[in-house]
C-alpha cells in the first residue's frame, strides 16, 4: 500500500515445514511481542478531522447540522468521552482494540455472497506458477521506513478456512494444532481431491511427484457430469448457512468438507473458457478468477470459503482468490512474488522413484434437497454475473517514474487522477476509501485514507477553470497530493479517524446506550458510502488485483503501479445506470495524462 515498502530490509524467521514449526513460533512471538498496540487517538483529533473530511463531499447545510452533533457528542462529561473511556479501557484489557471488532463487523457478519463481494483476486498472467505453488520458504520480517511490520496475517492464509454461520461466520485455522495439515485440496471438473504435499516424515514432495500427483488427479476426473457442490460457497450467507448445515448432516459429506477446510489451500485446475478475441481476453480471464463464469463453466470448481485458492487455466491463465477475513492484499501479493521467484529457480532436489499414493477423492452424497441448493446458488450467481462490470487495463504512459522524478508520491498522484476523472463525470466529490495498512501494530489490519478532501476538490475544480493559471494549478495539484501523502502517513501511524468512529459506535453498542446523534446524521452515511473503494496492491509481479465495488451505485478501482506502467482493474455493477466501467477507466487515462503535460509545462525549479 506504501511508497515505503520498497525500502523493505528482511530478516528470515526460518522455515515453514510443519517439523519447524515450534521453532518458527517462539521466534515469531518475541516479534509480535515487540510491536507497539494500536492506540485509540484523541477525541478530539478524530472528530477535527471527521469535519475536515466531510467538507467536501457534504452541503453547508448538513456540515453546519454535524458540527453541531459533534459539539454536543464531545462535551465535557457528555456521551463521546464515556465511549472513548470505555474504548481506552478495551485498549488495555486487549492485545489490539480493533481487530476483532472489525473481523466480525467487516467480515463475518457481512451477509452478502463472498463472490464479487469481499473476496479479492490477483491475476497473475499466463504460464507462471502452478505446480510448485507449494514449496515452503522462509518467512522473512517486512519492515516499513525501518518499522518491522505484524507478520501475523501470513500465520491466517494458510490451512483456513470460513465457515458459515447463521447470523455470522467464523474462521477456522488448523496451522496451529499438534499435527498440522500435510495435504492441499486439488478441483477439476467440480471433483475434489486430497493431495498429501509433505510425506510421513516431514519433508516436502519434489515439484516433479506434485506434477505426477496432479497428472494422476487430472486423468481420474475427465467425467464432467458431477453436481457442483462447490458452487453452494457462492451463495448468500444465510442461504449457504442453511445448506451447509443439511450438506453435513451426512457422515461422508462432513468428512469431505472436514478436509477442504483443514487443506493447506486449493488449487483448481479450470476447464477451457469459450475462445474470445484477444483484447476481450483480458475482461474474460479476470471474470473467471473473479467468479469462474458462472454455474455451467468453472464456478462450481471453487471452495468460495477457503483462505487462499490458486487457479490455474488450461490455457497458462492463472492467478487466485482469497477469503478476505484473514487478511488483506500485500501479504497475498507478497506470498505470490515469493511463489514466482521460486518457480524461477531450478529444483536441485531429485524425485525418488518411489511410486506415491493416488490421492484421496473427496465424495459427496448430494440428495434431492442438496441439489436444489445448487440449482438455487446457480441461479444466483448468475444474476450476480450479469450484474458485473469489470475493466482491467494497462496504463502505458508512465509509471511510478514520473510522479518520481517530480518528487511526489506515486499513490497520491494515482489518487489525484482518480479525484480528477470522478469530477470530471459526476460534477461532483465522493466519499473515498483507501486502504492503509496498520500492521505497524500488533494484529493491524487496515484503516481509511480518504482521497476527497478540500485540497483534492479545490485542485480538480481549478483544472477545468478557464480563470485560473496553469502556474496555480502545479501548485494546487502539488499541494493536494501532499495533503493525501500527509493524511497516508497519519493513517499508518494509527492516527486516521474512521476505525476509531467504529470503535466509537461499537462501544455505544457494547454499553447498550441509545445510539448517539452523530452516528444517526445524513452527514454520517454520506461518509459511510464510498462510491469509489480503491486500493493499491504493490507487488514485483506484473499482476493486478481486482474485487467489486462495496456499493451498489460505486466503483471498485485496483492498481499496481510498477516503474514504467501502471496495472488498473476498475468494477461497477450494471444495474446502476450511472455507473460505468470502461467510461471512468477512459476518464482515469485522460486525467493522468493531463496532470503530467500539467507538469511538464511547467518545470520543478532545479535547487
Amino acid at each position: 500500500m506504501e511508497d515505503g515498502q520498497q525500502k523493505e530490509k528482511v530478516r528470515p524467521l526460518g522455515f515453514l515445514k510443519p517439523s519447524s514449526l515450534t521453532k518458527v513460533s517462539s521466534h515469531f512471538k518475541t516479534h509480535q511481542d515487540s510491536l507497539p498496540r494500536l492506540p485509540v487517538p484523541p477525541l478530539q483529533q478524530t472528530l477535527d478531522h471527521y469535519l475536515k473530511a466531510l467538507q467536501p463531499i457534504v452541503s453547508e447545510e448538513e456540515w453546519a447540522q454535524t458540527k453541531q452533533l459533534v459539539e454536543e457528542f464531545q462535551s465535557p462529561g457528555g456521551v463521546g468521552e464515556r465511549l472513548q473511556k470505555g474504548l481506552e479501557r478495551r485498549a488495555r484489557k486487549t492485545e489490539n482494540w480493533l481487530s476483532e471488532w472489525w473481523l466480525k463487523t467487516a467480515y463475518l457478519q457481512y451477509r452478502q455472497p463472498l463472490v464479487i463481494y469481499s473476496s479479492p483476486v490477483a491475476h497473475v498472467g499466463a504460464g507462471q506458477g502452478g505446480g510448485r505453488a507449494s514449496s515452503p520458504g522462509t518467512l522473512p520480517v517486512e519492515y516499513l521506513g525501518g518499522k518491522p511490520l505484524c507478520m501475523n496475517q501470513y500465520y491466517q492464509i494458510l490451512s483456513s478456512c470460513r465457515v458459515p454461520g447463521p447470523k455470522q461466520d467464523s474462521v477456522t485455522n488448523f496451522s496451529k494444532i499438534k499435527k498440522p495439515p500435510a495435504h492441499i485440496t486439488v478441483v477439476h471438473n467440480y471433483q475434489f481431491f486430497e493431495l498429501d504435499v509433505y510425506h510421513s516424515d516431514g519433508t516436502p514432495l519434489t515439484s516433479d511427484q506434485i506434477f505426477t500427483q496432479l497428472e494422476k488427479i487430472w486423468n481420474s476426473s475427465l467425467q464432467t457430469n458431477k453436481e457442483p457442490v462447490g458452487i453452494l460457497t457462492s451463495n448468500h450467507r444465510n442461504s449457504w448457512a442453511k445448506a451447509y448445515s443439511t450438506l453435513i448432516k451426512d457422515k461422508v459429506n462432513r468428512e469431505s468438507v472436514r478436509s477442504i477446510q483443514k487443506s493447506i489451500f486449493t488449487v483448481c485446475l479450470d476447464a477451457p473458457m469459450p475462445r474470445v478475441s484477444e483484447d476481450r481476453y483480458r475482461h474474460q480471464v479476470a471474470c473467471q478468477m473473479l467468479h469462474g463464469g458462472g454455474g455451467k463453466l468453472n464456478s462450481g470448481n471453487r471452495w468460495f470459503d477457503k483462505t487462499l485458492q490458486f487457479i490455474v487455466a488450461e490455457d497458462g491463465a492463472c492467478g487466485l482468490i482469497y477469503e478476505h477475513a484473514a487478511a488483506e492484499g500485500p501479504p497475498i501479493t507478497t506470498l505470490v512474488d515469493h511463489v514466482i521467484e521460486f518457480t524461477k529457480k531450478p529444483e536441485l532436489v531429485r524425485s525418488p522413484m518411489i511410486p506415491l499414493p493416488m490421492p484421496k477423492k473427496l465424495r459427496f452424497n448430494i440428495t434431492p434437497e442438496i441439489k436444489s441448493d445448487i440449482e438455487k446458488a446457480k441461479q444466483n450467481l448468475s444474476i450476480m454475473i450479469q450484474d458485473l462490470d469489470i475493466t482491467v487495463f494497462v496504463f502505458h504512459h508512465f509509471g511510478k517514474d514520473f510522479p518520481k522524478s517530480e518528487k511526489l508520491s506515486p499513490d497520491a498522484f494515482i489518487q489525484m487522477a482518480l479525484q480528477l476523472a470522478y469530477y470530471r463525470i459526476y460534477g461532483q466529490a465522493c466519499a473515498t476509501y483507501e486502504s492503509a495498512s496498520l500492521r505497524m501494530f500488533h494484529l493491524g489490519r487496515t484503516d481509511t485514507i480518504r482521497s476527497a478532501s478540500m485540497d483534492s476538490l479545490t485542485f480538480v475544480k481549478a483544472m477545468g477553470d478557464p480563470n485560473v493559471t496553469e502556474h496555480q494549478k502545479v501548485e494546487l495539484l502539488r499541494k493536494a497530493v501532499q495533503a493525501h501523502r500527509a493524511y497516508t502517513d497519519l493513517a499508518i501511524c494509527g492516527k486516521a479517524f474512521d476505525r476509531h468512529l467504529l470503535g466509537l459506535k461499537l462501544q455505544a453498542i457494547e454499553d447498550l446506550v441509545s445510539m448517539p446523534d452523530i452516528f444517526m446524521d445524513t452527514s454520517y452515511a454520506i461518509a459511510m458510502h464510498f462510491n469509489l473503494s480503491t486500493s493499491q496492491v504493490p507487488a514485483k509481479t506484473d499482476c493486478v488485483m481486482f474485487f467489486g465495488p462495496v456499493v451498489p451505485d460505486g466503483y471498485g478501482v485496483c492498481y499496481n503501479p510498477m516503474e514504467s506502467h501502471i496495472n488498473f482493474s476498475v468494477s461497477a455493477y450494471n444495474s446502476c445506470a450511472e455507473t460505468n466501467a470502461v467510461r471512468l477507466a477512459h476518464y482515469l487515462e485522460q486525467a493522468l495524462l493531463d496532470m503530467r503535460a500539467l507538469l511538464q509545462s511547467h518545470p520543478r525549479a532545479k535547487l
